[in-house]
């Protein structure tokens, strides 16, 4: 994993984690890197003092216990317990996945129960649920990692 600095237009600095370079410019090209305190769209690389080690360099003496890496206190300046409560809100809502386009519309329409719902849409599908006057948030990766 790499560990990039970063920026959006409104000046909020956050960090993001990717598998590698590439694959960085390829979720922004795709717009899918997104600021999570306002969810601009625009946003760059700082310059960062990090260093990646490699696997062929020393091994700690005492190598980290098996388990989920730790969570960040903070991101992006919100208080820790902010965060713990967004992310409790978004595990009580129902993942629908790739389905989130079609529920919205049906929740919108009053076609299907009203409830918190998560997935994905792309771009397109996101921007056609705008244009219909559906209100729905994108959220950010850290809220949506599994915990598990």
């Amino acid at each position: 994993m790499i560990v990039f600095d970063l920026a959006c237009v409104q000046g909020h600095r956050f960090e993001g984690w990717f598998p590698s370079g590439e694959d960085f410019e390829r979720q922004q090209a795709g717009e899918l890197v997104r600021c999570p305190v306002c969810d601009a769209g625009e946003v760059k690389r700082l310059p960062s003092a990090r260093v990646n080690v490699g696997k062929s360099a020393a091994q700690p003496a005492h190598p980290a216990p098996a388990g989920p890496a730790p969570r960040p206190e903070a991101v992006a300046g919100l208080p820790p317990e902010l965060i713990a409560k967004l992310r409790e809100v978004v595990r009580a809502s129902e993942n629908v996945g790739g389905r989130f386009p079609e529920e919205a519309r049906r929740i919108h329409y009053n076609e299907a129960p009203a409830r918190s719902i998560r997935g994905q849409a792309s771009p397109e599908e996101a921007d056609a649920l705008r244009e219909e006057g559906i209100d729905f948030a994108s959220l950010p990766p850290f809220l949506t990692a599994d915990s598990h």
